[in-house]
Formats: structure tokens, C-alpha cells, sequence
């Protein structure tokens, strides 16, 4: 559906007093449209009217006219720059030709500080799930505790595969 028919239909959502509805739609134009401030703007809004400053802020992050305290309470709950970096919901480059100038200086300093603490180059396309991904044999269990639960699985499988073969033997004697 197009931008402005569903920014119609959200702010008949809103004059209904259906918020959440409206926010589910503003929530899907942000996904779809990201470049676009308004539907940010407006989640925004829908974020203050659920008394959310850390969410108000967050759709507010790329805006110059952004309230700090919002900004503040983004980025408190957000505590890393690699999730504030998925927070903002950003795809494709922060090119200046698309978006506003201090949107494109946030969005760049936002991915850089991302990439530093991922220690390897993010784009927007192509986050880490919390954590570059695993080298060879990193993704084994390196903590005591990953190690028993690891050791504690194996032991069920083999203990429920013992049972299971020795009533099929059962069943055949």
C-alpha cells in the first residue's frame, strides 16, 4: 500500500483510538520505507502517547529537531552502539544524497562505532545477531557451564538412544 494511504488510514486509527493498530502500521512503513522520515516521526508520536521516551527517541534518533532527554533514554536502554545500530531499523548506506546531512553523519558514526565494538565492518544489510560471526570452532561451548550443559545433553540422547534400543530388543525376544 503507498505511503500516504497508510499514513491516511493510521491517522484514522488514531482518531478512533485504535493506537495499537496504528502503531503496527507506522511500525510496517518504517520496515518498508525507511528512508522516509515521516512514518519515524510519527512513531514517535505514538511512542510519546504510551509515555516511551527511550522508543520515542528511538524513532526520533536521525532527526536534528530530537528531544535529548528522548535521545538520552534511546540510548540508556540501547546501551551499545551495535544495538542502536539494529534499533534504528536502517537499511542500504547512510548516503547523504538520500537522506538529510546530520541523518547521514548519525547513521555513519552509529555503524563505525558498531563495526569498532563488532572489532569487523558492518553494513546496514548485514548486522552480527549480537556478535560477529563464529571462526572455525568458535561457535563450541567455551564457558564451564556451556560445557556441562553441553556434556549433560550428549548424556540424555545416549542414555534415552540405550533405552529405546534395549526395548526394541526386548520386543523382539
Amino acid at each position: 500500500m503507498p505511503l500516504n494511504d497508510t499514513l491516511a488510514r493510521v491517522d484514522a486509527d488514531l482518531a478512533a483510538g485504535r493506537i495499537p493498530v496504528a502503531r503496527q502500521r507506522l511500525r510496517g512503513l518504517v520496515s518498508s520505507y525507511p528512508h522516509e522520515p515521516e512514518p519515524r516521526r510519527r512513531l514517535a508520536a505514538v511512542h510519546r502517547l504510551y509515555g516511551d521516551p527511550a522508543e520515542a527517541g528511538r524513532w526520533m534518533y536521525l532527526e536534528e529537531d530530537r528531544v535529548p532527554e528522548e535521545t538520552a533514554a534511546f540510548e540508556k536502554r540501547y546501551a551499545t552502539p551495535l544495538r542502536r545500530m539494529t534499533a534504528v531499523a536502517w537499511r542500504d548506506p547512510e548516503s547523504p544524497e538520500e537522506v538529510p546531512a546530520f541523518a547521514a553523519r548519525q547513521l555513519t558514526a552509529l555503524r563505525t562505532a558498531a563495526s569498532d565494538e563488532a572489532g569487523c565492518p558492518l553494513d546496514w544489510d548485514g548486522l552480527p545477531a549480537g556478535r560477529p560471526k563464529p571462526g572455525p570452532r568458535e561457535d563450541l561451548p567455551t564457558t564451564v557451564g556451556e560445557r556441562a550443559a553441553a556434556v549433560g545433553c550428549a548424556g540424555a540422547v545416549i542414555a534415552f538412544l540405550a533405552i529405546w534400543v534395549n526395548g526394541l530388543i526386548d520386543l523382539f525376544d
